[in-house]
């Protein structure tokens, strides 16, 4: 059976180019319908194409492929992308291994280090089913499922590394309180726990720092890893980004109920109020048991 053909696609747009989204939409005598927060919105053949007021635009349907190859990207965009990936990226498509992790600027909740090896026919598959970074996939229900279908795909290997509250908040400061030199060794047991399943000879993962912190726990040859801004645009890091992103938010349900009120994500003024509730609800003692300690929002809790 060949592969299937995409039903869901989201891009960002500029100004000039929702303006001729917008056009070629009306011109072609397409329905326009309302959809909340969006500027516009068109009921084509097969495709519905809704365009928010935040610049993202997202299609979908049984004809999205067809559209975006043939319309959005030539004639809106101006660069083809869908179809050519194999073309312009064959690293994407070569088994190798992603790195991506979750929680790190997060006050409660812990720190998640997820590594995905896959390749071939597998980020083929992803690619349309829609693994795409975690931050543009959004609603949790679509990261949950995502995250199945990655971990249930055959031939790939999934690795999860993350440790309890209790013990990041102690292990932060033998790491000389610096949270990119923790994130490494976190990454670093999560590569080597897939290495383990499957030897591949690269791994990739996104820039967060300038020194090589990853690469320092694997001096030999065993894989080569490289770090570059936006790595997530490869789908193998991508599938780690959604697996490390649905065990944070797993995690985050099981310490809401230990907490016993739902945990806020982030570290905004809201997050903040809500530590100082839980401080003087549970006690500044059991604080660290669902909190980052680091956080300069956790020590205004404890403090304040």
């Amino acid at each position: 059976m060949g592969e299937k053909p995409m039903a869901l696609h989201s891009c960002s747009l500029d100004r000039e180019q929702m303006q001729k989204l917008e056009n070629s939409c009306e011109s072609s005598g397409w329905e326009s319908y309302s959809v909340a927060f969006a500027d516009f919105a068109y009921r084509g053949p097969k495709v519905n194409v809704v365009a928010y007021r935040s610049g993202k635009v997202v299609v979908q349907g049984k004809g999205t492929e067809e559209f975006v190859k043939y319309v959005l990207e030539p004639e809106i965009i101006g660069e083809c992308h869908v179809g050519y990936e194999e073309l312009q990226h064959p690293d994407w498509f070569q088994e190798h291994g992603g790195m991506d992790e979750s929680g790190k600027g997060d006050l409660f909740g812990p720190l998640v280090s997820a590594c995905v090896i896959a390749g071939g026919e597998i980020v083929k598959k992803w690619r349309v089913a829609g693994v795409r970074d975690c931050k543009s996939v959004g609603q949790d229900g679509k990261i949950f499922e995502l995250d199945r279908l990655i971990r249930t795909s055959e031939g790939a290997v999934v690795e999860v590394f993350s440790l309890s509250m209790k013990k990041y908040n102690e292990l932060y400061g033998g790491f000389g309180e610096n949270l990119n030199r923790l994130l490494a060794w976190y990454h670093s047991k999560s590569l080597a726990n897939a290495l383990q399943r499957k030897k591949v000879s690269r791994a990739l993962l996104d820039q967060f720092s300038r020194q090589p912190l990853v690469q320092s726990y694997f001096p030999g040859n065993e894989v080569t890893i490289e770090m570059r801004p936006r790595a997530e645009e490869d789908i193998v890091v991508a599938a780690a980004s959604i697996v490390a992103r649905a065990e944070f938010l797993r995690a985050m349900e099981r310490l809401s109920t230990a907490a016993g009120e739902k945990l806020l994500r982030g570290a905004g003024a809201a997050v903040q109020e809500q530590a100082r509730s839980i401080v003087r609800r549970l006690g500044a003692g059991c604080f660290g048991e669902f909190a980052k300690l680091h956080f300069s929002t956790a020590q205004r809790a404890l403090f304040s």
